[in-house]
C-alpha cells in the first residue's frame, strides 16, 4: 500500500491557513502543521493587541495555531528563525530606508524565510514532508511544454496574492500547494462557519509587518538626521525629520505647502539628504527600470518588446505596458514602458508582470525612468 504524501502546512493561527489544513486532511494528505517564530524581544514594542507578522503577540499567534493543530489532530512544530529574520528582513528594510527607497518586506518574507529557510530547519530537524502548503489565494500549474510550474492569480481577485509570491524560484514552486487557490474568501469563511470556527471567522486578519504604528521604532538606534525639502527646482521649502520617514507618494505628514496643493515627496536624494517635493502631476512617470530579475514562466524577455500588464504595488491595479532588456546595464535589467503614466512608481519596491492570470516574473524598482 503507497503511504500517504505528508504535506507541511505553514499555519498562522488565522482561518486562511487553518482552513488550508482542513481542506488537504479532507482529500487525504498526511499533515503537519509549521509556524515561524520570529519575535525574540530585543524591540521595545508593546503587545497593543494589533494583529501583526512581528511582535510581542506573536505568542497569541503561536498558541492558537497549536490550538488549531490540535483541533484536527495533526503535529504541529515551531521553527525557530529570529535571528535569520533580524538579518534577511529587519537588516535590509533598514539598508533600503536609509537609502532612500521603500522595501518590501512581506515579499522578501516568503521568498527567503517561509518558502526558504523554515522549510530546511524543518528538514534539518528531522521533521520530514513532501509538499508544503499555505493558505495564500493563489495556483500553480505545471507548463506541458516548458515544464516550468507557472504561478497564477487566486480566483478570487480581491484576495489575489500572487503579487507576494512573485520572488519564488521554479524550485520553491515545484514543492507548493495553494488549496485555497481555486476559493474566494467568501467561501473560506462559509466552510471555516460549518467547521464550527467562528473565533477564526471573527478574528482580524494580520495587515502590519512589525506590531507598532509606524516603523520609525525600527530605526531608534540610528541618529537622526534632518536635511532640506526642496522643490523640483531646488529651492528650500523646509526641514525633514530624516529620509527614513518618508516614502516616494506620501502626502500625509510631509508639512509642506506649496503654490500648487497638495504637496507630495516626488523622490528621496541621498546624496544631498534631501526629500524632493512637488505636485501631484510630477509623480506621473511613464517609465521604469527593474533590476534583480525573477522570471517565473520564462526565461526572460528577447529584444523584442514584450506586452504585458505591470502591477508596481500590491494594491495597484496593473497596467498595460512593455518591457525590454536594458542592454546598457551592467547587471540584468529591463525597462518598463507602460502605456499611460503611473504614480508613485517607487524604488525598492517590487513590479510584477502578468499575462493575463500568469505571472511571468518580476523586479526590484530601481527608478523610474
Amino acid at each position: 500500500m503507497t503511504a500517504k504524501k505528508r504535506i507541511a502546512v505553514g499555519l498562522s493561527g488565522g482561518i486562511d491557513s487553518s482552513v488550508a489544513a482542513y481542506l488537504l486532511l479532507q482529500q487525504g494528505f498526511d499533515v503537519i502543521g509549521v509556524t515561524m517564530q520570529i519575535w525574540d524581544g530585543s524591540l521595545p514594542l508593546k503587545d497593543i493587541g494589533m494583529s501583526a507578522c512581528y511582535g510581542p503577540g506573536e505568542g497569541h499567534d503561536i498558541a492558537a495555531a497549536k490550538e488549531h493543530a490540535e483541533r484536527l489532530g495533526i503535529p504541529h512544530h515551531v521553527i525557530p528563525l529570529s535571528s535569520e529574520f533580524k538579518k534577511e528582513i529587519l537588516d535590509y528594510f533598514r539598508q533600503e530606508y536609509l537609502a532612500g527607497r521603500t522595501p518590501n518586506p512581506c515579499v522578501r518574507c516568503n521568498a527567503t524565510l517561509k518558502f526558504g529557510l523554515m522549510l530546511e530547519r524543518a528538514l534539518k530537524a528531522g521533521i520530514m514532508f513532501d509538499r508544503f502548503a499555505t493558505g495564500h489565494y493563489a495556483r500553480t500549474r505545471k507548463d506541458k511544454t516548458t515544464h516550468r510550474i507557472l504561478l497564477l492569480k487566486g480566483v478570487d481577485q480581491d484576495k489575489d496574492q500572487s503579487y507576494f509570491l512573485s520572488r519564488l524560484s521554479q524550485d520553491q514552486l515545484q514543492k507548493v500547494i495553494f488549496p485555497l487557490g481555486e476559493m474566494t474568501k467568501g467561501e473560506v469563511r462559509e466552510l471555516a462557519e460549518e467547521c464550527g470556527w467562528k473565533h477564526l471567522v471573527e478574528k482580524p486578519e494580520s495587515q502590519n509587518f512589525i506590531e507598532a504604528k509606524d516603523y520609525s521604532v525600527l530605526f531608534k538606534e540610528t541618529p537622526a538626521n534632518p536635511g532640506p525639502i526642496l522643490d523640483m527646482q531646488g529651492n528650500k521649502l523646509g526641514e525633514h525629520r530624516g529620509i527614513i520617514h518618508y516614502t516616494v507618494g506620501q502626502r500625509k505628514g510631509v508639512g509642506i505647502a506649496g503654490k500648487e496643493n497638495p504637496m507630495y515627496v516626488v523622490r528621496i536624494d541621498t546624496c544631498r539628504n534631501a526629500v524632493i517635493v512637488g505636485p501631484k502631476k510630477e509623480l506621473m512617470k511613464t517609465e521604469l527600470k527593474a533590476v534583480n530579475l525573477n522570471w517565473i514562466s520564462l526565461n526572460g524577455p528577447s529584444e523584442k518588446p514584450l506586452k504585458v500588464k505591470a502591477r508596481i504595488r500590491q494594491q495597484h491595479k496593473e497596467a498595460p505596458a512593455e518591457i525590454r532588456p536594458d542592454l546598457s546595464s551592467q547587471e540584468p535589467a529591463v525597462m518598463v514602458r507602460f502605456e499611460e503614466p503611473q504614480m508613485a512608481i517607487t524604488p525598492g519596491q517590487i513590479v510584477v508582470f502578468y499575462d493575463g492570470d500568469t505571472v511571468l516574473g518580476s523586479g526590484v524598482i530601481e527608478l523610474p525612468a
